[in-house]
């Protein structure tokens, strides 16, 4: 299914970073915080729009978690994704949108990064919410 829908064959992603089908609409933020979960062995629960091979765009509701060996340590990561609900996603383009504009006008891409993060965790936290139980309700 997923090759149907992004429009790559199985040969042109083998090997390839999954930054392949990264949308440019996404922000950094999100990634960091993903990667920051999932590192930790936590699961991550995270919107994500994502590049078709032709331009165009799909969106998905991600649930992102670490396999683990034996010893209990980290040996790669599994994804399995949703259609998203389509009212969320009119909230959560608007957040990335916003993300997307601090990243984009800072002085520097770390500097961006920073406090396009900021922001991400200060909206996601209003409620008492972590971020997972924020991304489970909007």
């Amino acid at each position: 299914m997923f090759l149907n829908i992004s429009g790559y064959t199985e040969a042109e992603l083998l090997g390839k970073p999954h930054s392949i089908i990264r949308h440019p609409d996404m922000p950094k933020a999100v990634f960091k915080l993903l990667w920051e979960y999932i590192q930790q062995g936590n699961e991550i629960f995270a919107y994500v729009k994502n590049l078709c091979k032709d331009g165009a765009y799909y969106w998905v509701l991600a649930h992102v978690t670490a396999t683990f060996n034996d010893n209990n340590e980290i040996i790669g990561y599994h994804s399995n994704r949703r259609s998203p609900n389509k009212d969320s996603l009119e909230k959560i383009a608007t957040i990335y949108a916003n993300l997307l504009e601090i990243e984009n006008s800072a002085q520097s891409s770390t500097e961006g990064l920073k406090k396009s993060y900021s922001t991400l965790m200060q909206v996601t936290s209003t409620k008492g919410e972590d971020y997972n139980e924020f991304i489970l309700k909007i």
